[in-house]
């Protein structure tokens, strides 16, 4: 009697717990009514679930400076070679103009000795083996005549050794003049000219140097996507690899998935496939197999899945069109694959060459 007197006060206390246990038992059903054991499918079409890969890079400087521009804001759709930013060009200007200025005076050296003596160089060689030669000739007579005076007693002996002296002395100047016009004739050795080359190569390397860091001030997208973060501004001091934008790829776009090993046999690369999302119902996104890892690994747990988590999957890689930029990265999808689903023959534009599921397949290039 006690009991039932007080129960009605008590009721409200009890009322939270009784809704909680009813609704963990409800949880219960539903989970035990759940098929945890294949992929899904659905008419007879396997049913992968996963999300828009995630990949990002980080766009830098090669060489430090201050930042004159940058042209885009966060969240900017970007194509590849499209100029995102730019540095102060003109410490980069001059050091090309310096550099241009000594591969011209290297280049002058070098056709100078390729080119050899000119003919007034030559000529004049000419001219100083023919004074030498008629030095030679005198200082000979001169010689000569004091001998026959010497011998007749007539001059002393010092006065006929002071010409033969000169004559000798002439004798090695004309074949100095000699080997002057030689060399006049030769032109530069191959060694000066081989040097001169390699200083020539060696300037233009520098050139090229730095012709590529005035082009690398111009900081250009290597691949479309979506600018996820704009880090530094006009004016500011960027340093040798310091970041500026977070660039997220979404070209190529592609759905990261799992496969489940008794499905393995059903799927190869190339395969056509749909995408399909819960943000844009009843469309479809033309897509295919890409790649299909070769080794086995547990379920992550970021990855939906209806395969028990202590099942081995493979992972897949669905290549996805997203003409319309209406799939963001990290998106939940799903994709539908024919098990008898043709194989693609890939062109040079995928997304045009992708047939829907079910279409015959292109003739392969």
């Amino acid at each position: 009697m006690l009991f039932s007197s007080r129960l009605p006060h008590r009721l409200p206390h009890f009322l939270p717990h009784l809704l909680c246990i009813l609704a963990a038992g409800l949880c219960l059903l539903a989970v035990s009514g759940c098929d945890f054991g294949k992929n899904k499918e659905k008419d007879g079409a396997l049913l992968l679930y996963g999300n828009i890969d995630i990949r990002e890079v980080q766009l830098a400087f090669q060489d430090g400076g201050k930042i004159r521009s940058v042209l885009v804001e966060e969240g900017a759709q970007v194509e590849a070679g499209e100029l995102l930013a730019e540095l102060d060009p003109e410490r980069f200007v001059l050091d090309v103009a310096r550099l241009q200025g000594e591969v011209a005076a290297q280049e002058q050296t070098l056709k100078r000795l390729q080119a050899g003596s000119r003919t007034q160089e030559v000529l004049q060689a000419q001219a100083a083996v023919t004074s030498a030669g008629a030095t030679l000739q005198e200082a000979q007579l001169v010689l000569d005549r004091k001998t026959r005076l010497y011998t007749s007693n007539n001059i002393a002996k010092q006065e006929v050794d002071s010409a033969r002296a000169r004559a000798q002395t002439a004798q090695a100047a004309l074949k100095s003049a000699q080997e002057g016009l030689s060399l006049a004739e030769e032109g530069a050795r191959k060694e000066d000219i081989a040097a001169a080359e390699a200083g020539l190569a060696s300037v233009r390397a520098a050139l090229g140097l730095a012709e590529k860091r005035l082009a690398d001030s111009r900081l250009i997208a290597p691949a479309g996507g979506i600018i996820r973060s704009r880090i530094l501004e006009p004016g500011a001091m960027a340093a040798p690899g310091a970041p500026v934008f977070t660039l997220a790829l979404s070209d190529p776009l592609w759905v990261r998935t799992y496969i489940n090993e008794p499905d393995l046999g059903h799927i190869r690369e190339g395969m056509a496939a749909e995408v399909l999302s819960d943000s844009f119902p009843g469309k479809t996104y033309r897509a295919w197999v890409g790649f299909v890892s070769s080794t086995a690994e547990f379920t992550p747990k970021t990855v939906e899945t209806t395969e028990l988590r202590t099942k081995l999957v493979y992972q897949a890689r669905v290549m996805v069109c997203n003409d319309a930029h209406e799939l963001r990265l990290g998106m939940p999808v799903t994709v539908r694959l024919e098990r008898k689903a043709p194989i693609t023959a890939l062109g040079t534009d995928p997304c045009a060459a992708v047939p829907a599921p079910g279409s015959p397949a292109p003739d392969a290039p």
